[in-house]
């Protein structure tokens, strides 16, 4: 990279912040103490009401905009959203971007030294829900003297963080942005979570989940599930029109080696994810998705669950995205509408599927701009 754009938050660094207070889980369980890593973009004003918290999905992190050095090909996961003058204007808005416990970037996870063993956690790393991360998060806002976000916002399980800070704190934001979301996983959501788990505790190398003992990865059940994961991020047209059927060679091998370009593309995929993600908390992400339902105890309606929030609600989904469907939001606009809540719907045509909302798209862009640019901040 010759220059950093005009419209980036320019080079950043991640932060560390060290907790020493036990975190209690929803599975019974207590981390008695772990280190969150995030980075911050842009500054906070006077009165502190300008903080927006981006949280990240599956396989992103705390590096969601800018870069960290000026060699970089890419900038964070959500750069097209988040700098000077974009929908997320760092001119205007404090941005605190963590990764999640349980994650494998930084953040205690299960790589991470468990201090009452002096080893790595591995497998007996607890299970973390979205409840969890929203809990570490209000803890995180507290060390960084933000009593209130001015809005909470991410895409995919992001989106359902963002979904559940309005209903586990209503007091504690004005704005909740949830994208390419839902409020719970469909069962065939779940049943490509199962698999793509099955998959990596297949491996021989996996060692049940104690595989850092063993000096290996299970590289392959890993790079299986991100290649089944991967195909539900993307739409058939999206597919189809970056690869059809074209041939990786000029002609067809007759063996059972890579012959057409997806699988090429898929592989490659797989394997750049084995280098750079941990196979055990592949699974904690996951199961993450699975456990996601704030309606459970209501006897699933999202209504009643909703009449207790106070933010305002932005939903936004895409036309291709079959994994995180347009009916998924509108089932959470629905509710919000029930419950005498103040929501705004948009649904974008683009051919990226799950991805879109990583993608750039006019519409999109702009219209996320336009509603960020009303939220009223100090200073």
């Amino acid at each position: 990279m010759s220059t950093i754009p005009t419209d980036s938050v320019g080079l950043v660094q991640p932060q560390t912040l060290h907790f020493d207070e036990p975190l209690g889980l929803v599975s019974g369980k207590t981390i008695e103490q772990y280190d969150i890593v995030y980075e911050t973009y842009g500054t906070l004003n006077a009165n502190a009401d300008n903080a927006v918290l981006v949280c990240h999905a599956l396989s992103a992190d705390h590096h969601a905009a800018g870069y960290h050095n000026a060699d970089d090909s890419k900038p964070g996961w959500w750069d097209i959203c988040i700098g000077p003058g974009k929908p997320i204007d760092t001119n205007r808005f404090f941005v605190v971007s963590p990764s999640n416990l349980g994650h494998c970037s930084g953040s205690t996870g299960p790589r991470s030294i468990d201090p009452k063993t002096a080893k790595a956690y591995g497998p007996d790393f607890p299970i973390i829900t979205v409840t969890d991360w929203v809990n570490y998060q209000a803890r995180l806002a507290d060390r960084l003297g933000i009593k209130q976000w001015a809005a909470v916002a991410g895409g995919s399980l992001g989106g359902m963080q963002a979904l559940q800070w309005a209903v586990q704190f209503p007091d504690r934001l004005r704005y909740a942005v949830v994208i390419a979301s839902a409020s719970k996983l469909s069962a065939q959501n779940i049943a490509f979570n199962a698999v793509a788990r099955q998959a990596i505790m297949s491996d021989p190398d996996f060692h049940e989940g104690r595989y850092y003992d063993y000096d290996t990865v299970p590289a392959s059940g890993l790079k299986t599930a991100r290649m089944l994961g991967h195909i539900t991020y993307l739409s058939d047209d999206a597919m189809g029109d970056k690869f059809g059927r074209e041939l990786k060679n000029e002609q067809l091998n007759y063996d059972y080696g890579v012959e057409f370009q997806v699988e090429s593309y898929l592989r490659y995929q797989g394997e750049s994810f084995v280098n750079r993600f941990d196979a055990n908390t592949y699974l904690l992400m996951t199961k993450a998705l699975d456990y996601f339902d704030p309606a459970e105890k209501e006897g699933g309606d999202l209504a009643v669950v909703f009449e207790k929030v106070t933010a305002k609600f932005l939903l936004a989904s895409f036309t291709t995205d079959w994994r995180f469907s347009p009916a998924r939001s509108r089932e959470i606009v629905s509710a919000l509408t029930d419950a005498k809540r103040d929501v705004s719907y948009l649904e974008f045509e683009s051919n990226y599927g799950h991805d879109a909302f990583l993608m750039k798209n006019d519409d999109y862009i702009d219209a996320f701009k336009a509603y960020m640019d009303n939220i009223e901040v100090s200073g």
